[in-house]
């Protein structure tokens, strides 16, 4: 079973304290809604996970491995930062090849969002299409816990539904944790929601408890 558990993450900027003993799990077929204000720490969180980042401490296990470093978390997590991650200069299709197990690249390949573009350079890419062949690249990887951070920003509203689409189709054979400033798109897809605020990680077990903590004025809060 490819559980991912971190623990007791803990971080510090200066005497400033981002993280505080922070639990968080995700499991095959969950998909987690991580939500927080800008600034509370979500991307340093999944960050801290995926091990790009440092703790002060973290205790992260993917079901009996325990993952202390990047390349012990190789093939087990896989992370897609705010920032475009791709070469400019390559061709779409060669981008695939290098990213991809060659038992996978045909999704991409077939893809009828990707196939018209595979000869394009990277660079020659519009801000939603390099965001949406970045996603199918990580979420169709080996790995088995899948950290997305903003996947919806800067993508136009049919391409929030084919990332939906996409990530649900996948939702069987890995465990999600996502986040971003669209919320509702967030909100949409998952099937728990926790809420970071204050150095500390809430459990949302119904929309009344995001104006409980101040994250929405009220459920309708656009």
């Amino acid at each position: 079973m490819c559980d991912l558990h971190a623990d007791s993450i803990t971080k510090y900027f200066d005497t400033n304290r981002i993280l505080s003993n922070i639990y968080i799990s995700c499991k095959k077929g969950e998909i987690k809604g991580l939500l927080g204000r800008n600034g509370s720490g979500k991307s340093t969180l999944l960050k801290i996970i995926f091990g790009v980042d440092k703790a002060d401490f973290k205790y992260v296990r993917v079901g009996t491995k325990i993952i202390r470093t990047l390349h012990e978390g190789r093939n087990h997590i896989n992370y897609l930062p705010q920032f475009h991650f791709l070469p400019n200069n390559l061709k779409v299709r060669h981008i695939i090849r290098l990213f991809l197990p060659k038992e996978k690249r045909y999704l991409l390949l077939e893809n009828e969002i990707i196939r018209p573009v595979l000869d394009h350079k990277n660079h020659q890419l519009s801000g939603g299409q390099r965001r949406i062949l970045e996603i199918l690249l990580i979420i169709n990887s080996n790995a088995e816990i899948i950290l997305l951070d903003e996947p919806f920003n800067a993508v136009s509203p049919i391409g929030r539904e084919t990332i939906k689409e996409n990530i649900l189709s996948l939702k069987h054979k890995k465990g999600f944790i996502i986040t971003d400033h669209d919320y509702k798109n967030v909100i949409d897809i998952a099937d728990h929601l926790v809420l970071l605020q204050n150095a500390t990680l809430f459990n949302i077990k119904k929309p009344e408890d995001l104006v409980k903590y101040g994250y929405l004025h009220t459920i309708n809060s656009s």
